[in-house]
């Protein structure tokens, strides 16, 4: 067994050489404490510190080592900023994995969120110091677009490709103007790394963009906070909804599909309810698919929308019905008019099997 003094020693020697990272996480750990609901006004204030004290202290560590104050002043800087810029970036970046995270379904968007993890991985193994500007340049690009296409669509209350391509030009301007920046802080070195910094920034741009336009990026603002396949839904006078369901001991697991055997004259009804900012309005749609297996390819049987706004906390709620069904495997997607995921239920129709008790509830 090691000696104690050495154990403390290696222990110093780890939070030392990872105390960037470690800043990066707690950035992370202090959002999974606060942040809550994403039109909440103390969270939209979080955010916005982070993307100011990303953008200072990016600016303050380069004027410090550019020697642009004191001798103390920037031994400070450069000393201090670094931990600063980490907490900020693993903020922001956490903040946004959160919200998004709510907003869309994992595999759907799972090449964003994969981009969103990568960079922040890349955090551990960046030493040169000419990759560490790109690659602080690169975290902030990547946070404070995907912040702007968050933020914009709750101050306007609307949503969809026109503002997302205005969302991402003005994360391109603000870019731009940090590069300007940079340029008069540490022009000889900005001026050699410029070709790469345009390259990565432009490819940046490129990406978030495809990203959105294949329908990959979830559809933020709009969260999915319930979907099930039910066995009847019937809407009250009280605007609340009557469903029936199978009792099961069974939990409901989303990613696993369900046996459904449909009531006689019934279909499947697929429920869902989409929380959006109160000043939002805009369409949700239901897409029924069925899975071909002579094929291997889902083969959508129909889609269908309904406007919903931010009236309900718990989320607006909705559901179609699809009475025809065969036996095979089925799912119900809800996305936005352009196609973005928000989540989808895959069940298996088994007609004639044995209906278990149906139990009813008031949602």
């Amino acid at each position: 067994m090691l000696p104690q003094r050495i154990l403390e020693h290696r222990s110093v020697w780890f939070v030392r050489k990872h105390f960037l990272s470690l800043a990066f996480v707690f950035g992370f750990l202090t959002d999974l404490i606060l942040l809550n609901q994403i039109d909440s006004l103390v969270d939209n204030l979080i955010l916005l510190t982070y993307v100011v004290l990303a953008t200072s202290s990016l600016l303050l560590f380069y004027a410090g080592v550019a020697g642009r104050f004191s001798d103390r002043a920037a031994a400070f800087l450069e000393l201090r900023m670094p931990y600063l810029m980490q907490y900020s970036f693993g903020g922001l970046l956490s903040g946004m994995l959160i919200f998004y995270g709510r907003s869309g379904d994992f595999f759907v968007s799972a090449p964003f969120f994969l981009l969103i993890i990568s960079v922040v991985l890349g955090n551990e193994f960046i030493v040169k110091r000419s990759n560490r500007l790109l690659f602080h340049l690169a975290l902030y690009f990547i946070g404070t677009f995907a912040y702007l296409v968050m933020v914009v669509p709750l101050l306007s209350g609307y949503m969809g490709d026109v503002v997302f391509v205005a969302s991402g030009f003005l994360a391109l301007l603000l870019i731009t103007g940090v590069v300007k920046l940079l340029v008069r802080i540490i022009p000889n070195f900005v001026t050699m790394q410029i070709r790469s910094i345009v390259v990565m920034l432009g490819g940046i741009y490129v990406l978030m963009n495809g990203l959105y336009f294949f329908n990959v990026i979830p559809p933020i603002p709009l969260s999915l906070t319930e979907l099930h396949i039910y066995h009847s839904v019937e809407k009250t006078a009280a605007g609340s909804y009557r469903i029936m369901t199978e009792n099961s001991w069974l939990p409901d697991i989303p990613f696993l599909a369900q046996r459904f055997t449909p009531l006689s004259g019934k279909g499947a009804y697929c429920f869902a309810r989409v929380y959006t900012p109160v000043r939002l309005h805009t369409d949700v749609y239901h897409r029924w698919e069925y899975f071909n297996e002579d094929t291997g390819a889902w083969e959508e049987r129909f889609r269908i929308g309904y406007p919903i706004s931010g009236e309900n906390k718990r989320g607006y709620g909705g559901y179609s019905v699809s009475s025809i069904l065969r036996d095979g495997t089925w799912r119900c997607s809800v996305e936005t008019e352009r196609g973005q995921v928000l989540g989808r239920r895959t069940f298996v129709v088994e007609l004639g099997g044995e209906v278990g008790e149906m139990v009813t509830q008031i949602e």
